[in-house]
């Protein structure tokens, strides 16, 4: 598959905007402002879960098209270890056929992938341990030693090789968003946090580096507890911090522009807990990524299907609706990502991008 060239752009993704809005196909406050003067869809869609297998693979295909071709959304987010590559290899097959039919612009459609797992192929019929053993030991990709728990590996020419197989996974020039994948939570813990911002700052500088050759736009860190424990907690990473390690890396015009980090109504940490020193006041996680100039993405906004289980008590909407309304309207969010296929969900996950996301009031509310 060829590599499309391009990369989401502010003049692209407003042009998706005022398409969808001038259509009446999304409410007014549907598309947020982000980082690099992008305009992005308050609903994205997310590639996370499913078998890999082939029907799984024509699921996610028809989901990216689906998504991208109403109109309501232009944030696609994957991971190379996702189904062990074949989730971005789905999102690349949607992709290259939008944009042949021109049903999208490379430039309207922003694609986030991460780096940071082992991921195996699983199309290439070797056993996990083999592949890593074959496609990253043997070839000097990786040394043993640099691989943490077994499963987690983050330094220069690691991430470079995972950022190559990304770039043809998605049939992509540029990848609009790389994220180091839960690196606090499988590496803080066991090197230490000396070792850890070293490793960080390594990373950070070969992403850089990779931004200046044009295979990345922007970078970032897809967390799960890491962002939101307080500081006592063997996994928490200061946000403050890891911002001062991307200027050095980077200079003040760095890369380090976004975090994902899960936020629902049965883990809303994010908007209730002050763990994050900015400037020497506590925070919660979404006031101290605005005063720093980082986009926030959130992951799980249904729990993986817990929270999307029968009808709301007014009967008007399902419990799901309500959830994902609760998640993009948190302040400060860009978009919530959601892991949708079947037809059904994917309808009426849709829908929501027709009512306006919540008032402050409303969303403190359902706080509380």
């Amino acid at each position: 598959m060829d590599r499309a060239a391009g990369f989401a752009t502010p003049e692209g993704t407003e042009r998706f905007h005022r398409r969808a809005e001038s259509a009446g196909r999304t409410a007014l406050g549907h598309f947020r402002p982000a980082p690099g003067d992008l305009r992005l869809s308050s609903l994205g869609l997310g590639t996370y879960l499913g078998r890999p297998d082939a029907p799984t693979d024509t699921a996610v295909e028809q989901a990216v098209s689906i998504c991208l071709g109403s109109g309501r959304i232009n944030v696609v987010d994957t991971a190379i270890n996702y189904r062990y590559q074949r989730a971005e290899r789905s999102v690349g097959r949607a992709l290259a056929r939008l944009l042949e039919a021109h049903t999208v612009a490379r430039d309207e459609v922003f694609v986030a992938t991460k780096a940071g797992y082992l991921a195996p192929d699983g199309e290439s019929g070797l056993e996990p341990s083999e592949w890593v053993d074959r496609e990253l030991i043997a070839p000097g990709v990786l040394a043993s030693s640099d691989i943490v728990g077994g499963s987690h590996a983050m330094t220069p020419r690691y991430l470079s090789d995972q950022i190559e197989r990304s770039r043809t996974n998605l049939g992509l020039e540029t990848i609009d968003l790389l994220y180091l994948h839960n690196a606090a939570e499988s590496q803080l813990a066991e090197v230490g946090p000396d070792e850890f911002l070293r490793r960080l700052s390594a990373a950070f500088a070969e992403l850089e580096r990779r931004r200046a050759d044009g295979a990345l736009r922007a970078y970032g860190l897809a967390t799960w507890d890491s962002l939101r424990v307080p500081p006592d907690d063997p996994s928490y990473l200061s946000l403050e911090s890891v911002v001062a390690t991307a200027r050095e890396a980077g200079g003040p015009d760095h890369g380090f522009r976004f975090v994902q980090f899960p936020f629902n109504l049965a883990m809303p940490e994010a908007a209730t807990l002050s763990v994050q020193r900015v400037g020497g006041r506590a925070r919660p996680l979404f006031e101290a990524a605005r005063q720093l100039g980082i986009g926030c993405f959130t992951s799980v906004p249904l729990m993986q299907g817990r929270l999307a289980r029968g009808t709301s008590a007014d009967g008007a909407r399902s419990v799901a609706s309500r959830a994902i309304q609760f998640a993009r309207s948190a302040p400060g969010t860009i978009a919530p990502l959601l892991g949708q296929k079947t037809a059904e969900h994917l309808s009426e996950n849709l829908a929501v991008a027709g009512e306006p996301p919540w008032e402050r009031a409303a969303f403190e509310a359902a706080l509380r």
